[in-house]
């Protein structure tokens, strides 16, 4: 369901005033004042509401002087043996479903979208994602992101929580191989929308249904580029060469891997042959050296406490965003309300700085505009509610986000 013209609590506690309860009961202090030279954006900071055990929720307004601005954190103690996070999908890389319909899926108490994702095409996020320790994808080239660039945001960063149960922004390379008779050849894309030109990619099952010559289209600078002229796939089937041939669709079977390539890939997987045995491994490698249990694709805009460079300060959009606390056993699921007759949403500078008097010291930027979903399973609940106000007219179905367990 969306919550349309939702109305604040008209008597808010300041944000001078207010004492929260922390997700471990504990009574704590408002946010410290921003550091010098940091704007103040936090206007009103609601008294936080139980939502599971190690999991509150609060509203908050701000204090931006282009009109009303209203959002929603939940806040999650990641140091509660009680409290579990992973990453929520609909059910395959290439694939779309509702925020909720994802958490409601998975049976978490709490979820937020995740990644920017090849809207229009195949569905399938931009950024490496990890479920259950388990790496599903690696990152499109730099040029196919699926929104506008953030100064020095790389494809490969994440926002990840580690096995270690410590949040982190971090960065995740993908190393990966295919060894055959003919030598080793190396790999560039796992399971991604777009294999970079001249490479080649493994596919998967996870990757689901989508037609894997989409894959091939495009260059790594114009997503609207033509589809290579040299395009092949090869399908690997218990460690053999089955086939090779033009680029299918269709999900794979679990013992079956598709190797894609394009021009100068195209050519060295053509030396394969049916009944060749080749060896198809595949790793994200944390650039933190921490095993992450889930990641996500996304923009750092906060890092050590302070907003990153050159963040624009002039559109305003609905906006979602991850964020940890210094020690990293708190996660921050933000979502600011934008588009809409009392919320004008912020800037990606306004957010940052709003992370950082949130209590985040590291903070990414997750997909936002009518893909801002936060939602909750409210105590004794049987299904999860949006508790933002999503800009576009019904709940927009997105590839995947964070989600929050706990029991």
């Amino acid at each position: 369901m969306q919550l349309a013209g939702r109305v604040r609590p008209a008597l808010g506690l300041l944000l001078t005033a207010v004492l929260a309860l922390a997700p471990g009961g504990e009574p704590t202090p408002p946010p410290e004042p921003p550091p010098e030279g940091l704007e103040q954006v936090l206007g009103e900071l609601l008294p936080a509401q139980p939502v599971a055990p190690g999991v509150t929720h609060r509203e908050f307004t701000t204090t931006d002087a282009a009109g009303q601005v209203m959002g929603d954190v939940v806040e999650v103690a990641l140091d509660d043996p009680a409290v579990r996070t992973d990453l929520v999908t609909a059910g395959a890389v290439a694939a779309r479903a509702s925020v909720a319909a994802m958490a409601n899926t998975a049976g978490a108490v709490a979820a937020i979208n995740g990644d920017f994702f090849d809207i229009g095409s195949t569905s399938a996020p931009a950024g490496p994602a990890v479920q259950s320790t388990r790496p599903l994808k690696a990152a499109v080239p730099q040029g196919r992101r699926g929104a506008p660039a953030v100064p020095g945001a790389e494809m490969d960063y994440v926002f990840t929580v580690g096995v270690d149960r410590v949040a982190r922004v971090d960065r995740l390379r993908l190393d990966a191989r295919v060894d055959s008779p003919h030598g080793t050849l190396p790999v560039v894309g796992l399971n991604q929308h777009a294999v970079p030109v001249g490479g080649i990619g493994i596919f998967t099952r996870d990757w689901g249904e989508a037609d894997r010559g989409q894959t091939l289209c495009g260059s790594d600078s114009d997503r609207n580029a033509p589809c290579a002229p040299d395009r092949v796939e090869v399908l690997v089937r218990d460690r053999v060469v089955a086939a090779v041939g033009a680029p299918g669709a269709g999900r794979l079977p679990p013992n079956e891997i598709a190797l894609l390539g394009r021009e100068q890939g195209a050519a060295a997987l053509r030396a394969l042959q049916v009944g060749d045995p080749v060896q198809v491994s595949y790793a994200l490698v944390p650039e933190s050296g921490v095993t992450p249990q889930f990641a996500v694709g996304g923009s750092p805009i906060l890092r050590d406490g302070r907003p990153t460079e050159r963040l624009d300060d002039r559109e305003r959009a609905p906006r979602s965003a991850a964020a940890h606390s210094p020690d990293g056993t708190r996660l921050y699921l933000v979502t600011v309300d934008g588009r809409q007759d009392d919320s004008v949403g912020t800037t990606l500078s306004e957010l940052s700085a709003l992370l950082a008097q949130l209590g985040a010291v590291d903070g990414m930027n997750l997909d936002g505009g009518g893909s801002s979903t936060l939602v909750f399973r409210a105590p004794g609940a049987g299904e999860v509610t949006i508790v933002n106000d999503p800009s576009d007219s019904s709940a927009r179905l997105v590839p995947n986000g964070i989600g929050v367990f706990t029991g």
